[in-house]
């Protein structure tokens, strides 16, 4: 068995700075992506809101990080604020981690059309796309050419996936705001790209009704039988935001154990001959 650390270990980041956004717990897919950049010798800068407050401090000393900033994504002010500090305290930053997502649950149950409701299409939009456009704005007055940013997706965006309703839609706006980016901050020598991770138990999965079935399908039906591992996610992470994923931006990266490419599970999936 191999000795090897989860997070392998190296220089891809050293002297880089970065912040991230939506470390919530130990399951959450940004601290995955914290711990694997860190451990690339990366400096980082979690921002947080208030409710989540108590969680995120005692992971950030974890990993020693010492630079935390509160941001509510829907509060210019709060964002005004937010950067306003990491420029103060940096100046310059080479990385942004986006990994923000939130939509009213009791909405995403059921038909999509009878529950969405006007409120919470924009709230979700609002805060699971637009927050995206918005940092990307002000982290790119900060990056000099090399610079790097992704988001975090998921194949409801897609696909049509039980439960995940306007999330879907949100999801879509996501990645199209991805590509919008990438051709606006291309020439000044930024690259923008987004994950879609598979199903991975966090919060957010935890949220939608059925959370559990999308875990075991997808490992039943996906090419690897496996879960999709936030190492995985974490590792193409690194090569995003590192000097390895030069010359690629605008795209949207699955990292789901090939779930997303299969149309029809195979016939053993289904427990059939």
């Amino acid at each position: 068995m191999s000795d090897a650390p989860i997070y392998p270990e190296g220089d891809l980041l050293k002297g880089k700075r970065g912040l991230i956004m939506g470390v919530a717990n130990k399951n959450s897919i940004a601290w995955a992506i914290a711990q694997q950049l860190k451990a690339q010798g990366a400096e980082l800068c979690f921002s947080y809101i208030e409710a989540m407050e108590k969680r995120v401090r005692p992971l950030a000393e974890e990993l020693g990080v010492d630079f935390l900033v509160p941001c509510d994504v829907t509060d210019d002010a709060s964002m005004d604020a937010s950067f306003g500090a990491i420029k103060e305290r940096w100046g310059e930053m080479d990385f942004l981690v986006h990994s923000i997502a939130f939509s009213d649950k009791d909405e995403l149950k059921g038909s999509f059309v009878e529950n969405t409701t006007r409120e919470n299409f924009r709230n979700s939009l609002d805060i699971s796309a637009f927050s995206f456009v918005d940092s990307a704005r002000r982290s790119a007055e900060m990056m000099k050419p090399g610079g790097s940013m992704i988001t975090l997706t998921y194949l409801g965006s897609e696909r049509v996936i039980p439960s995940y309703n306007v999330m879907g839609v949100a999801k879509a706006a996501l990645e199209a705001s991805t590509r919008y980016i990438a051709r606006d901050l291309g020439p000044k020598g930024i690259r923008v790209n987004a994950i879609s991770a598979g199903a991975i138990k966090t919060l957010s999965l935890g949220g939608i009704q059925g959370g559990r079935s999308l875990l075991s399908e997808g490992r039943n039906w996906s090419p690897l039988r496996e879960d999709t591992d936030p190492v995985g996610v974490a590792g193409a992470a690194l090569y995003l935001l590192s000097d390895l994923g030069k010359s690629c931006t605008g795209e949207v990266l699955h990292v789901d154990a090939g779930f997303h490419i299969v149309g029809m599970p195979d016939p053993e999936a289904l427990g059939g001959e």
